[in-house]
């Protein structure tokens, strides 16, 4: 089994303050992750070279500025199991389909996204949806969220409430 540590729209004020709270979430609720997936809305891209606790990959939100590391979205293999990264656009609803339409032909088992702050975990046909929330802007949440993919003969995922 491999356990993936899932974070989205953190909106760091500044690098610092990024990596102090991201070694907490290690030292915690990631403890056991092998990767961190960041799905955009980091505002500080220096943190992708602060931190160094476990390899992180990230995507550019629409908060974040241009930069060589963030790519608008990533596709990956992890455990025979492909994952897709974006951040996200749109409102409501039509979020997922607007992440759906930018990997219509890439046979994807996982989609993560972000923007919305709002935490998502749900099958969407042959793909797993998944959407952790803001760990540090939860807007019209129930509560701050981080979420934990699990990579085994299947897919599961948890949200994490953060505030408990």
């Amino acid at each position: 089994m491999m356990k993936i540590g899932v974070i989205s729209d953190t909106h760091f004020p500044d690098p610092a303050s990024g990596v102090a709270f991201m070694d907490s979430l290690c030292e915690t609720v990631f403890a056991d992750v092998e990767y961190i997936l960041h799905a955009g809305d980091i505002e500080h891209p220096d943190l992708l070279f602060c931190f160094d606790r476990k390899p992180l990959l990230a995507v550019r939100g629409n908060c974040d500025e241009a930069h060589p590391e963030l790519p608008e979205k990533r596709i990956l293999e992890l455990r025979g199991v492909r994952i897709g990264l974006i951040h996200g656009w749109g409102a409501g609803n039509g979020i997922v389909k607007n992440v759906l339409s930018r990997f219509t032909d890439e046979d994807l088992d996982v989609l993560v996204f972000g923007h919305s702050h709002y935490p998502l975990y749900r099958q969407n046909g042959d793909i797993v949806l998944f959407n952790p929330g803001s760990a540090t802007e939860r807007r019209n949440a129930p509560f701050h969220s981080v979420g934990i993919l699990e990579l085994n003969d299947s897919v599961t995922g948890t949200i994490v409430n953060i505030d408990s």
